[in-house]
């Protein structure tokens, strides 16, 4: 675990072992908003390839996605609601990533 309460786990893509991924398995204070509204205990993150194209998508579908958007060195994230009011993250990473 890092200082901040995170930690990296590194792995090579299947299909293209060269290809290095990661995923962050990363504590929160249990009185963080970040997960949204409610109380909830976690959200998961899921790595997409092409996030504008998949947006469009579940917009289409009808699916709830957050005006709210965050661009960094790490790449672009959004965030959708399940129909059970779960927030989930939609990440994008950045090249290199």
């Amino acid at each position: 675990m890092e200082p901040g309460g995170w930690s990296v786990f590194e792995w090579r893509e299947r299909a293209d072992p060269d290809r290095l991924g990661s995923t962050v398995w990363s504590i929160f204070n249990k009185d963080t908003t970040y997960f949204g509204p409610g109380d909830p205990a976690f959200m998961l993150n899921y790595r997409v390839d092409d996030l504008d194209a998949l947006l469009a998508k579940l917009r289409a579908d009808g699916v709830e996605i957050a005006d709210e958007r965050h661009e960094d060195e790490n790449g672009r994230f959004a965030w959708i609601t399940d129909p059970e009011g779960h927030r989930i993250e939609l990440w994008e990473p950045a090249p290199g990533h």
